[in-house]
């Protein structure tokens, strides 16, 4: 029983270097900043349309989040802004952290609260929340650490249920027929141009494509097991598959394109800095010790 105490507790949080926290702290909270500026801009003008409009997400009832004002929203925004900046330098990575997470929350929510809910976001919001539990962390911090298996392992498991649970979707709305439909022809000549239109047209390869997305979604589980080679395949899949709906339908997924990174170990650029770092401060000690108006050429060399 041990031994199985053991391997669970190992599952849930593996011992990770703590700089591969650092390392997603360092992404997630720009791309924060990005998301809010370039993506998620709907916030802003929901302050100051009619609260007729408003439908507040289940999220927004048990938290009684207020109504969208143009005051509220300003200051979110600005709260926001900050927090996330805060938080990437790595300054008050708690503090910062959870400020961010709350108010990332409240403006997704927000700007999901009068129409569609898009699941994209669901793996980001998990990893605000979860990053500022792990406290304090270095990019060259290589010494394992359980707090921060723990926080990356919540990021991989929100990855896999978007995944996991979109190919469920298709198959409650859709059933198990899905993949031999039609949906992603009707997606092709209505959002796509070009290479979209021509691939409309050709429904067997519609088809297989249909088929490899959704076995790809219902067996991405297998990426918490899987290690090295076979898990880099996969993750470089999921990047061409995203690189390829935004090319031919303008969808991109970088949220979740962002978290997917969690299966990354980040850790070893920490090793790559080390590495490059000596050899060019010893080109520049040389330089520094190197007499002034003196020839960097030998003399023997002439």
């Amino acid at each position: 029983m041990r031994h199985i105490g053991r391997a669970v507790g190992n599952f849930w949080a593996p011992l990770v270097p703590a700089a591969r926290v650092a390392w997603l702290r360092r992404v997630i909270y720009p791309f924060v900043i990005v998301d809010v500026l370039v993506f998620v801009r709907d916030p802003i003008p929901h302050g100051d349309v009619p609260t007729a409009l408003y439908r507040p997400l289940l999220v927004r009832q048990l938290l009684h989040l207020p109504e969208p004002s143009p005051v509220y929203v300003r200051v979110l925004f600005g709260v926001l802004l900050l927090s996330a900046l805060v938080a990437a330098t790595g300054r008050l990575p708690r503090a910062a952290g959870w400020v961010c997470a709350l108010a990332m929350l409240d403006w997704l929510s927000n700007g999901m609260s009068y129409g569609k809910v898009d699941h994209d976001h669901f793996a980001l919001v998990v990893a605000l929340f979860v990053l500022p539990t792990v406290g304090r962390a270095g990019t060259r911090d290589r010494e394992p650490d359980a707090a921060a298996g723990w926080a990356v392992r919540m990021v991989q498991f929100a990855v896999v249920a978007c995944y996991c649970l979109a190919a469920w979707a298709k198959v409650r709305q859709s059933g198990w027929g899905w993949a031999s439909g039609s949906t992603l022809t009707w997606a092709l000549t209505r959002r796509g141009k070009g290479l979209a239109e021509i691939l409309a047209g050709q429904p067997t390869l519609i088809h297989v494509m249909q088929w490899v997305s959704w076995t790809a979604e219902f067996c991405s589980p297998l990426m918490l097991w899987l290690r090295g080679r076979p898990l880099y395949a996969y993750l470089l899949f999921w990047g061409l598959f995203h690189l390829s709906t935004y090319l031919l339908l303008t969808i991109h997924f970088l949220p979740l394109v962002v978290c997917l990174l969690a299966f990354v170990p980040l850790e070893r650029l920490g090793d790559a800095d080390r590495t490059l770092r000596p050899a060019w401060a010893r080109r520049r000690r040389g330089a520094d010790a190197r007499p002034r108006g003196a020839s960097a050429t030998p003399s023997s060399a002439r």
